[in-house]
C-alpha cells in the first residue's frame, strides 16, 4: 500500500511540472494585449469596453474598477440579445434603442467618478464603438478576426 501512495503521490508531482510548464509555455505566447485581457479578466470585446470607459485614466478605487469591468461585461451580451439585429444601423428607430440601451446601463453601472460631462463623452464613444463593430444579427469585427 505504501509503494502505491509512493508511486501516485510522485504522478501527481509530474503531472503538476508538466502543468506548470505548459502554462508558462501559454503565458509566453500571448501578446501584450491578451496579457492584460487575460490580467483584467475580460475577453477581447469586454477590454475594448473597458479601455473606451476608462481612459484616459479615470481616478477611482478598485471597487469602482470592478464595477466598471462589470458593467463592460453585461453591456454587449445585453445588446448582442436583445438591440443588435440585423440592418439595425440602417433603421432610425433601432439606432436610438442601441443608445438608449448604452445610457441605462452605464448609468446603472458606471460609479460616481464619472461626471455628467464624462458620462455623455463615454455614452457617446461606447455608442460609435458599437456602431462601427457590431452589424448586427451575430456578425461583428470581432467575429471576423476569429
Amino acid at each position: 500500500m505504501d509503494y502505491l501512495e509512493r508511486f501516485q503521490a510522485m504522478i501527481d508531482a509530474y503531472n503538476a511540472e508538466e502543468f506548470f510548464q505548459q502554462l508558462v509555455a501559454f503565458a509566453q505566447s500571448l501578446n501584450a494585449e491578451e496579457q492584460r485581457a487575460v490580467g483584467e479578466q475580460l475577453d477581447e470585446e469586454e477590454l475594448a469596453l473597458f479601455d473606451l470607459l476608462t481612459k484616459p485614466r479615470i481616478e477611482m478605487s478598485d471597487a469602482d474598477r470592478n464595477k466598471v469591468k462589470s458593467t463592460a461585461r453585461e453591456l454587449l451580451p445585453t445588446l448582442k440579445a436583445e438591440k443588435l439585429v440585423l440592418d439595425w444601423r440602417k433603421r432610425q428607430q433601432a439606432r436610438a434603442d442601441v443608445r438608449v440601451t448604452i445610457e441605462k446601463l452605464l448609468d446603472q453601472g458606471l460609479p460616481r467618478a464619472y461626471t455628467p460631462e464624462l458620462f455623455e463623452q463615454k455614452t457617446t464613444a461606447v455608442f460609435q464603438h458599437v456602431y462601427d463593430a457590431y452589424y448586427g444579427a451575430g456578425r461583428s469585427v470581432y467575429a471576423a478576426a476569429a
